[in-house]
């Protein structure tokens, strides 16, 4: 389960910022579908989900931009 301290459509604007290659429709996410987000990401950005789950935990704790 994603740990989010900003609201999932912040940490998604964020994410885009930095990672233009995603769209919309790869950052869809609905609560208790975490592992389908996780999965589509680290299949295209090249990564494992845990990676996957801790960047994007990470960005929703940073107030600035996704790195």
């Amino acid at each position: 389960m994603l740990k989010l301290m900003t609201p999932w459509a912040e940490v998604k604007e964020k994410i885009k910022e930095t990672n233009v290659e995603l769209t919309d429709a790869d950052l869809d996410y609905t609560p208790g579908s975490e592992d389908e987000l996780l999965k589509h990401l680290a299949k295209k950005m090249n990564r494992t989900p845990e990676e996957i789950k801790v960047w994007i935990e990470s960005v929703s704790a940073n107030k600035g931009k996704a790195s």
